[in-house]
């Protein structure tokens, strides 16, 4: 058994990090993307939370004009925004933080950019942290923990062949108990249309605590994610937490038929939201049921302040806030 346990979002953190946008595949969605970003880190700084901000050296400047002093500047090597997935995963042993860096093939082949590999370390390096290997190709938002012992993911992603071709689930099982500290996993099948990190758990269901776990509901006859989001339901109505649970399930409205500018669906998710100090920041769509997921967000997380931001900018190339989000464990959590 593993020494290691991976934290629940809402337990205290270190650091609350993201990166400024920069690479050239945004095209003209960059200055949304820069917007975004900035302004989900005010958001993050404003809550309590203890806000970092990756940024190359020339756009330092540019970022202070935006941040001022409410977000410290980290100047660390990174190809992009994506940390979640780039970064590594934090878990904790008996002697604090632990960054556990898993395989990383730019979400299997599809977009690998110069410096990806030094965000893991770079990490580590500003926390003091250990860096630990982890045998096996996965993104931190393909892996959803309870902070205990219980982690979603799902088949699309972590059994993919342009990932782990050859694995069985009982492979990945125990390579993520031995990396992790993970002693149930329960597997959805499919992500979102559309979604090119192949089914990342972050778009679908989300612990808001332990034994309490949130997924969309479709928006209405046209959303293009109906089935698959119908499905995740039922999966996660039949399931039993590590700790021998059976989960509460809440629903939250789907974004639906997001469209990118040629017409084709983007996987928009109101599960993509973050957690922060003592807000949630949920991405936002222009979509009309933002504020009935918001609301409804809102009402399971009584204690702290929900607030919708755009995210559509961010989308243009596939993810939201929890996509560009990387959180380090505080000294407050314990084994």
């Amino acid at each position: 058994m593993s020494s290691l346990r991976v934290p629940h979002e809402t337990e205290p953190v270190a650091a609350l990090w993201s990166a400024w946008p920069h690479h050239a595949d945004w095209g003209d969605a960059l200055g949304a993307a820069r917007g975004e970003t900035a302004a989900l880190m005010a958001a993050c700084a404003d809550a309590g939370a203890p806000a970092r901000l990756l940024a190359r050296t020339e756009d330092s400047d540019d970022v202070a004009d935006v941040l001022g002093d409410r977000v410290a500047i980290d100047q660390l090597i990174f190809g992009d925004t994506w940390l979640r997935d780039t970064g590594p995963v934090w878990a904790i042993d008996a002697d604090g933080p632990v960054a556990v860096r898993f395989r990383f093939n730019g979400w299997g082949g599809k977009y690998i950019y110069p410096g990806d590999a030094h965000v893991a370390p770079g990490l580590a390096g500003v926390m003091d942290a250990p860096l630990r290997e982890a045998d096996l190709v996965a993104e931190g938002g393909g892996l959803e923990h309870d902070g205990q012992g219980t982690l979603i993911t799902t088949r699309q992603n972590l059994l993919n062949r342009n990932r782990n071709p050859g694995l069985a689930a009982a492979d990945v099982e125990r390579t993520l108990a031995h990396a992790l500290g993970a002693e149930r996993v329960i597997w959805l099948d499919e992500g979102l249309v559309n979604d090119h990190t192949d089914g990342h758990v972050d778009n679908l269901v989300r612990f808001a605590r332990p034994g309490l776990v949130v997924c969309q509901a479709p928006a209405g006859p046209d959303d293009p994610n109906a089935a698959v989001l119908d499905q995740i339901a039922r999966v996660l109505d039949r399931a039993v937490d590590a700790q021998g649970r059976r989960f509460d399930v809440a629903r939250v409205a789907s974004p639906g038929f997001v469209a990118d500018r040629d017409g084709r669906p983007l996987p928009a998710s109101h599960m993509n939201f973050v957690f922060a100090g003592d807000a949630v920041l949920v991405p936002t769509y222009g979509a009309p049921t933002t504020e009935r997921a918001v609301a409804a967000l809102q009402d399971l997380f009584p204690d702290c302040k929900v607030a919708g931001l755009s995210g559509r900018g961010l989308l243009a190339e596939g993810g939201a806030f929890h996509c560009v989000t990387n959180a380090a464990p505080g000294p407050e959590v314990s084994l």
